[in-house]
Formats: C-alpha cells, structure tokens, sequence
C-alpha cells in the first residue's frame, strides 16, 4: 500500500486492550528435544481504536525451553509495562509499535503479541487483507508440516504417510541425540524422493560433526538449529563441513542477526517466526536483506491456535518465503479451533489466502470464552 493511500486517515491511537489466557488441549503430544507438549497455555491479544479492533497471539511456551520468554513472563510484560507503554499513544501506522517499544528490551514474543494485533487492526480499518498491507506477492501458501519424535520408528512412518497423503509439500521431523540417523534412514527408505528435513532444536554440539555429516548421505532440504540457540560461530565452521545446507532459526531476532549470519557462513537458509524477530516490522526487514542476497526464507511454526496461525499465513506471501513452512491444517494440532473457519489446507497442499480484512478469519468466542482461564481488560477512560 502507498503513502497516498494512507493520507487523509486518522492516527491509530489504542484506547483499550484485552490480554486474554485460554488453554488448548492438543489432539497429540508434540515432542522435541526439549520434552513433550500436552496442551498450550496461549495469551490472546485485542486492541481497540474507536473505530476497529485486531487481534494477535503470543507464542511463548509454557517452559523457557525454546525461548527464555513463557506464558507467564510474556503475561507480566504485557500486564506490566508493554500495554501500559503502548496504550492511548497515538501512532502514525502499525510499523510504530516496534520504535515506540524499543526502550523495552528483549521480550520479543510479548511485543510481538500487541503488535500484531496493531496490524491487523490496521489492514482492518483500510478495509484490505493483512497480506496486501504487507506486501505479500501471493494468494496460495505451500504447506509443509513438522512431526515431533515418536515413540517407534513404525508410528513416525505411518504419520510420514498420513502427512503425504494429505497432501503436504514438505516433511520436517524433530531429531536429538539417539534420534536422527535412523529415522531419517528408515524415510528415505521409503520415500526417497520426498523433501525432507530435520529439525535439532540446539540439541548438539560442534564435537558432534562426524554424526552430523552422516545426515548429508539423505539428501536433506536442510539441517535447523543443529547447535546453540544462540550461536552463529560454530555454525559457521559446521556449514563448511556439511554438504546439507544449514537452517538458523533461534539465533536469528533480528535482520542485524541474519545479516551477520549469511556473511559469516552461519547458514542458507533462515526460519522466521513472528514471535521471535519481535512482530512483523523486524520480519519485514528480514524479508527484504534474505530477498536481495537470495537467500530462501520460511515460515516456522509454534503450536499458534487459530489467530497465530492467521498471522503465519499472511507473512508467508512475503516474497523471500520461498520454501513451505510448517504453516498447516488446525485439525493437526486442535480438536476445536479458536476461529472460524478452522484453517484448511488443500489436496495439493496448499492454504489459499482469505479476501476479508485483517487476519481473513473471524474469533469464535463461544469457543475461546469455554477456554478461557484469565483476562485483563486495560482501558482508557
């Protein structure tokens, strides 16, 4: 959208907020090396102007496995200091809420669950998909899904084939020591054709080249987040060491972050996620350094309900988002979704994107009321 087409309309300026926790039981436990999820703990967000209201969720987990950030530290900042920054300032457009929450640091998934909504709120009030406010370059999305570790190699092969027949472009499966040669052998055994990737989670270090090489003989998509969390060095000496191509998505919050890790050698390929670059505005400028370097971008997933999910969907038009992401179908993870319709993937595996302003979903509110376990209203008078 141009500046033309935003001139004449009245500052953004938020008058309430919703902070909203609901509890999402999983339809099956997701395991990574971090240990098994059961259910999320998932905070809502609600910005209200005078004339329209967005949406946005926060991805913290329950435990600081993944991220330092959880449900509950996410609540406080947002309770504490991050609502009470933002509320009654008057902002020029959703790009505002990064700089004007700058002196807070850290805490991207907190920011990120207001700013969001800010967007939304936003292509809402212009009328337009979220996606077009964007930038988004697509209509469709591919759809890959992600598959925790399991409990036999048997069981990860019959959702390896369930997953495919549903149509999906792309297998990622979460390794950890013990777990990664022979279960992407066993796939390839079967499925040699089939995209395929593998998700670490940080759960190896560097003295753990020699097994890491021995991925390179499945001609993998690509290897994610094989070392530290917060590492780009030793992720560039294991690059030079590996055929695969090196995926970075804990140690990349920000363009500054993919910057030093593509001229370093850190890795190829980047997974953004709304949550940890801290909302759309960082993302943005990620998919503008990946797009002019040509380095491929996808989209990582969460366990979001419906809205985070929405949000996913929207970045992934983006156009350095050339890789399918693990942006797929609610039924995979929720027996009852938190909007309406659920999020449905096609038999070619694809999403094919809402017209509707803002996030293209409706809430459904008997749905979320029923899993509701706290809110906190913020008001101005």
């Amino acid at each position: 959208m141009g500046p033309a087409e935003k001139q004449g309309r009245e500052m953004i300026s938020i008058r309430a907020v919703q902070l909203r926790e609901i509890h999402l039981p999983l339809v099956h436990y997701f395991e990574t090396s971090f240990g098994r999820t059961y259910d999320r703990r998932i905070i809502l967000v609600t910005v209200r102007t005078q004339d329209g209201v967005g949406y946005g969720e926060c991805t913290a987990g329950e435990q600081p496995g993944y991220s330092s950030e959880t449900t509950e530290t996410a609540w406080h900042m947002l309770s504490d200091f991050i609502v009470p920054h933002l509320l009654g300032k008057d902002l020029g457009d959703a790009r505002a809420v990064a700089s004007l929450l700058s002196p807070i640091r850290g805490n991207r998934m907190a920011k990120a669950a207001i700013e969001t909504a800010v967007w939304d709120l936003e292509a809402r009030l212009l009328g337009i998909p979220l996606s077009k406010l964007i930038g988004g370059v697509r209509s469709e999305i591919p759809c890959g899904v992600s598959i925790g570790i399991q409990d036999s190699i048997e069981t990860l092969l019959a959702k390896v084939r369930q997953e495919l027949a549903a149509g999906y472009r792309r297998i990622k499966i979460k390794i950890k020591p013990g777990w990664e040669v022979e279960p992407l052998r066993c796939i390839r055994a079967e499925f040699p054709e089939v995209p395929l990737m593998a998700d670490a989670n940080s759960a190896f270090g560097l003295a753990d080249s020699p097994l890491l090489r021995r991925l390179d003989q499945f001609n993998l998509m690509m290897i994610e987040q094989p070392l530290a969390y917060d590492d780009i060095v030793d992720h560039a000496v294991l690059q030079r060491e590996l055929a695969t191509p090196i995926c970075l998505d804990e140690s990349i919050r920000s363009a500054e972050d993919a910057r030093k890790a593509v001229e370093m050698g850190s890795c190829r390929i980047i997974n953004v996620k709304l949550g940890r670059v801290g909302g759309y505005s960082e993302a943005l400028k990620i998919n503008d350094y990946c797009a002019r370097n040509g380095i491929p971008i996808w989209c990582g997933g969460m366990l979001e309900s419906g809205v985070g999910r929405a949000h996913n969907i929207a970045m992934s038009t983006l156009s350095a988002f050339t890789l399918p992401g693990d942006v797929s179908a609610s039924k995979r993870y929720y027996a009852e979704e938190t909007v309406r319709p659920p999020v449905t993937v096609t038999p070619e595996g694809t999403i094919r994107l809402s017209d509707k302003p803002g996030i293209g979903y409706d809430l459904d509110w008997e749905r979320i009321e029923r899993a509701t376990a706290r809110v906190r209203d913020f008001i101005l008078p």
